[in-house]
């Protein structure tokens, strides 16, 4: 029987807790509300829902937030005028640039902008190179949330064979290392795949573990997965009759799974609930300067 891992659940768990921080540990001391910043350009309506939900969470837990929308033809000299003022407000914490940015802007030269001490995106190549070498520090809310449903679940992670679909910077890739460093949860063997792999189903046979993040709906099949398998969808797309799907064919994969995450309600609202939490970690670190 496959046990669905509800995120959503979890994620009100966590929310209750960062709520609990702000209560006794800030709000109790007098110090500020930890602060979130947004940066939105253009009209992408995916991402305009997406900010809507994180806007939305800062509501329901109480910390303030700031929204810059930008018009689709911005420049990127403006773009990156409005990640300096961030980069030098003390009152905002940590500040994310929404992507994917528009084809005119260089996505990498606006990262690299991004002040990596409020990184909470945690994309910086200063964040992600301390994320590979196992040190403190911001990692991408997308891979946090995983790795947090897992060990909140008390998924055995440890020795176990893990393939990944997907080799983005947002999932793939920092997932494929967090899975597999010397610390818990971790310990995992890991072969990352892409929609390029030949064979596909050679790994995903064998995986104890498989993490889906191709951005293609219902690309993993029952048939894919050996019985009993571990499995995390996080994929998300609206098709044609407004019913979201994800990467994962839901009605041949449960039953076969032994841990399945629903979409939605599995990993989207974890990704928006570690945002938050980098935040305040964020914030937390500017206190103690």
């Amino acid at each position: 029987m496959t046990k669905l891992l509800d995120g959503k659940l979890l994620a009100k768990e966590i929310r209750n807790e960062i709520s609990s921080v702000i209560t006794n540990k800030i709000l109790k001391e007098n110090k500020r509300i930890p602060h979130l910043g947004i940066i939105l350009t253009g009209n992408n309506s995916s991402s305009i829902a997406y900010v809507n939900n994180k806007i939305r969470e800062c509501k329901n837990i109480g910390i303030k937030y700031s929204l810059i929308h930008l018009p689709i033809n911005t420049l990127e000299k403006k773009l990156l005028e409005e990640i300096k003022k961030m980069n030098k407000n003390p009152y905002i914490d940590g500040f994310i640039v929404q992507l994917p940015l528009e084809k005119h802007i260089n996505q990498d030269k606006i990262i690299l902008s991004i002040n990596p001490k409020k990184d909470v995106d945690g994309f910086h190549p200063e964040n992600f190179g301390k994320m590979a070498l196992n040190m403190k520090t911001f990692f991408p809310a997308t891979a946090l949330g995983i790795l947090t449903l897992l060990e909140k679940y008390k998924i055995q992670i440890s020795g176990k064979y893990t393939v990944i679909i997907g080799r983005s910077r947002i999932v793939g890739r920092p997932v494929s290392i967090l899975m597999s460093r010397k610390s818990y949860p971790g310990n995992s063997t890991v072969t990352l795949t892409h929609s390029k792999t030949p064979n596909i189903e050679y790994y995903t046979k064998q995986a104890d573990i498989i993490v889906v993040a191709v951005g293609i709906p219902k690309f993993l099949k029952g048939r894919m997965i050996k019985k009993g398998a571990i499995v995390i969808d996080v994929g998300i797309h609206n098709n044609n009759e407004k019913k979201i799907l994800g990467d994962v064919d839901f009605c041949s994969v449960y039953g076969k799974a032994s841990y399945l995450t629903p979409v939605p309600g599995g990993i989207g609202p974890m990704t928006r609930i570690m945002l938050i939490k980098n935040t305040l970690t964020a914030a937390l670190n500017n206190r103690e300067k």
